[in-house]
């Protein structure tokens, strides 16, 4: 695979085979930060579950302590009553019926979260095929699922991120930008890392988490110990 030259540049500071303490691990990763834009840092946590047996699902949402760095769309799906309610909290779109014809019709994904109330499911469950493999359906795990709109948006709006298990039993998500500098970024660590250990499923047998990486968009991963949190 190529790499270019800030890639290897960077690779040059992570030792492959180290397990690094969480602040060390931010320190070196916005150090080796060469892009010209401002980087997202992921988190990419490997969990001793299975993701095929409902009494394992790992699923949450946390609102980080400093964001994300990213203000996301909100789509909601109310009855008209209360779609004023909703731009006034900050909603980007609102609907009902008229939003499901709209994304059947015209692929409309301009958004990056969906919220909806409780009476509005049976509506939004129209939408399961298109918004389940998108990541978009609303769950009341996630919070997306609520008849307070106001806290759910401005939640939202504040930093808040859902975190699941993919088919290969990680979890990835977005912990801030390269700019919030290590200190944020390993407050943002600390708050999703305990999150999850606190999600643990009671049928989870052996080692809970596997591995631990973060990286910046452009940048190679970096191993993180997590024994201290555990």
């Amino acid at each position: 695979m190529f790499r270019g030259k800030n890639y290897k540049e960077s690779a040059k500071l992570i030792d492959r085979a180290t397990l690094y303490d969480a602040a060390e691990a931010f320190d070196i990763l916005v150090k080796g930060a060469k892009a010209k834009f401002d980087e997202t840092v992921e988190l990419h946590i490997k969990l001793g579950v299975d993701s095929r047996h409902a009494d394992q699902q790992v699923r949450g949402a946390i609102v980080l302590p400093h964001g994300t760095g990213k203000t996301k769309k909100i789509l909601v799906f109310a009855k008209e009553g209360r779609h004023q309610e909703a731009l006034d909290a900050g909603a980007d779109y609102v609907g009902a019926d008229d939003m499901v014809q709209k994304i059947q019709k015209e692929n409309f994904f301009d958004y990056d979260v969906v919220v909806a109330t409780p009476d509005m499911m049976g509506v939004v469950g129209r939408l399961g095929k298109i918004l389940g493999p998108k990541g978009l359906m609303p769950t009341p795990k996630a919070g997306t699922v609520t008849n307070d709109l106001a806290k759910a948006i401005a939640e939202i709006k504040a930093g808040k991120i859902e975190y699941r298990l993919d088919k290969t039993n990680i979890i990835h998500c977005p912990i801030g930008k390269v700019s919030f500098g290590p200190e944020k970024l390993l407050e943002n660590y600390t708050a999703l890392i305990t999150a999850v250990i606190k999600a643990k499923p009671s049928a989870a047998k052996g080692q809970y988490i596997k591995s631990c990486v973060t990286a910046s968009t452009m940048g190679p991963g970096i191993k993180i110990n997590t024994a201290k949190q555990l």
